[in-house]
């Protein structure tokens, strides 16, 4: 029997081969391999590693292996400071949609917080995504976890089910696989307006919420320092604060924690490896160029 694989299945594949790429490029920095190196690491010919990169990234392997530069993260930071300071005055005063128009987010009231989201159902199933497996939690709210299993599959569980005490969780990935296939879609949408946005629940302390809208206000293809997100929430000091809420963001991609990096340039940690924020960066670069033309639409 001949089985073919699904769009989600495939690039989890690829995933897998672009990792091991990047493993290799950080272990052979500063010097840069040449093509035929990595494809040789990987287990591919130039020519099929080429088709592999450019179908899962939408850039070229050289342009990735620029994006993945420090000083290409220090240009990029320079050039996200004004764009993020006009976003983030605009969304958060207006209350509306946030990220690309595709995502909402929602804080559970202060009474349920203290209760843990005691009754709240929660149903969740694992998923083939372009960055590996995820497990995606929902309720009938909204998303309220994504995360990347890095090893053993119960750790993640355990994880979902320690940030919700009180609720029911129910494994049902054929429940699930719907919205995880739009998590992973959304950017490749030309005309985002037309969605209906992804709606987030979370729970947090005030400070860590604050923290995770301003997340949201960095564009796709943009990046901010930990220092920009406590300027923009009104407290410069408290980056310490603002990096330890950055890493217990409890909904990965979406709630995009991998755009922000150290001031320097250099990306700093990710709660789900580096290999995978690095090929979150280089994969929405791709993704953020094809969509380009949209800021020009209707000029002559």
């Amino acid at each position: 029997m001949i089985t073919t694989m699904s769009r989600s299945d495939r690039q989890s594949a690829d995933y897998h081969r672009i990792e091991r790429a990047i493993r290799f490029l950080d272990r052979s920095a500063p010097v840069r391999p040449s093509l035929e190196q990595v494809a040789r690491h990987v287990g591919l010919s130039p020519y099929h590693f080429q088709r592999l990169f450019t179908r899962w990234a939408g850039i070229s392997p050289k342009r990735f292996s620029q994006v993945l530069a420090l000083e290409y993260a220090k240009e990029r930071l320079r050039e996200s400071r004004n764009l993020i300071d006009a976003t983030y005055d605009a969304g958060l005063t207006s209350g509306g949609r946030l990220h690309d128009l595709f995502v909402t987010l929602e804080a559970v009231t202060p009474g349920e917080y203290r209760h843990e989201g005691a009754g709240l159902q929660i149903t969740a199933g694992f998923h083939e995504t372009p960055f590996g497996v995820c497990l995606l939690a929902l309720t009938d709210r909204g998303i309220c976890g994504l995360s990347f299993p890095e090893g053993d599959r119960r750790d993640a569980w355990r994880d979902l089910a320690a940030r919700w005490p009180g609720a029911t969780i129910t494994e049902n990935a054929r429940a699930t696989a719907s919205v995880a296939r739009r998590v992973f879609r959304a950017l490749e949408i030309r005309e985002p307006e037309g969605l209906v946005p992804l709606a987030l629940l979370v729970r947090g302390t005030n400070f860590q919420v604050k923290v995770w809208k301003a997340l949201l206000q960095i564009p796709v293809g943009s990046v901010a320092s930990y220092e920009d997100v406590a300027t923009a929430i009104g407290y410069p000091s408290a980056v310490r604060a603002v990096g330890t809420a950055v890493g217990r963001n409890p909904v990965a991609f979406l709630i995009p924690c991998h755009r922000v990096i150290r001031s320097t340039g250099a990306l700093g940690g990710y709660r789900w490896g580096l290999p995978r924020k690095q090929a979150m960066l280089a994969w929405e670069t791709g993704r953020a160029s094809i969509r380009q033309p949209l800021a020009g639409a209707g000029a002559a």
